[in-house]
């Protein structure tokens, strides 16, 4: 029976939960989505938005890429929470760290993406984790990134330029609407690197609300060429249903404390 793809579906994949071990001796929790009956053909490993603020590995773009991708597309999607942050899927040891010790939550979600022989493995950030993927992104398997409403407001020049010398392909995806950073600026900011790619994205706003099925297609778009877009909307075959109520308070993943213009509102 074919049944429509909803925010909450949960297509069929190979789950399971995984411990993510940092240099500095944290203990962080994750969960890898694996294709059900293929090997995956790319790997994305999702950073998740400000902690202290709502961002989490359950944000509902890295949920939804977990619930669709692996089946849709055959990617397999890494997700994990940063040094302490909580979802549903349990609590990360240590304290937020303000994006400096989270330099080491990011190597050791490459590093068990390389022990789990992984392949084709892009880092994919969202607000808060765009900055830690320029920061701390550059490790020798990561093939290129996907920026999520970057606001560039921890990453510095220097990072830019270490991408920009590179030569790794970054696309960053900026909400027209964005509360940080919108295409216009973004453009003149992300010239520091020359094969950076900016696609505005026309009434999308800061939290991707109603835009997840374009920023999928996006993503498969670089990792899976191959496979056909738009992605599907429907599925022939068992699907799930998640429980979307243990999210309802935890849907904000902005930074609170930057002012918003009342033009910038909408």
């Amino acid at each position: 029976m074919t049944e429509r793809i909803r925010g909450n579906s949960v297509l069929p994949a190979r789950r399971e939960d995984v411990t993510l071990e940092t240099a500095d001796g944290l203990r962080l929790v994750g969960e890898l989505a694996l294709p059900l009956d293929r090997d995956p053909v790319a790997t994305m490993i999702c950073v998740h938005p400000l902690p202290t603020h709502g961002g989490m590995m359950d944000s509902h773009l890295f949920r939804k890429a977990s619930y669709r991708l692996p089946a849709l597309a055959g990617i397999a999607v890494l997700r994990f929470n940063t040094r302490g942050t909580s979802s549903v899927q349990g609590t990360s040891e240590g304290t937020f760290d303000n994006g400096v010790g989270e330099r080491f939550d990011v190597a050791a979600a490459v590093e068990h993406a390389e022990f789990a022989d992984l392949p084709h493995i892009w880092l994919v950030g969202w607000s808060f984790g765009t900055d830690l993927t320029l920061m701390y992104g550059l490790e020798p398997s990561v093939e290129g990134a996907i920026l999520l409403s970057p606001p560039l407001r921890y990453s510095r020049p220097e990072h830019l330029a270490a991408w920009a010398d590179s030569g790794r392909p970054l696309t960053a995806l900026v909400p027209e609407l964005d509360d940080y950073l919108r295409p216009p600026e973004a453009r003149e900011r992300f010239a520091a690197i020359p094969q950076a790619e900016v696609i505005a994205v026309d009434g999308a706003k800061h939290l991707w609300v109603g835009s997840a099925e374009r920023v999928l297609d996006e993503i498969t778009h670089r990792l899976a060429p191959s496979v056909p877009l738009p992605l599907p909307d429907t599925w022939d075959g068992p699907m799930d249903r998640a429980d979307p109520s243990a999210y309802a308070d935890r849907t904000v993943a902005a930074f609170a404390d930057v002012p918003v213009q009342p033009a910038d509102q909408g």
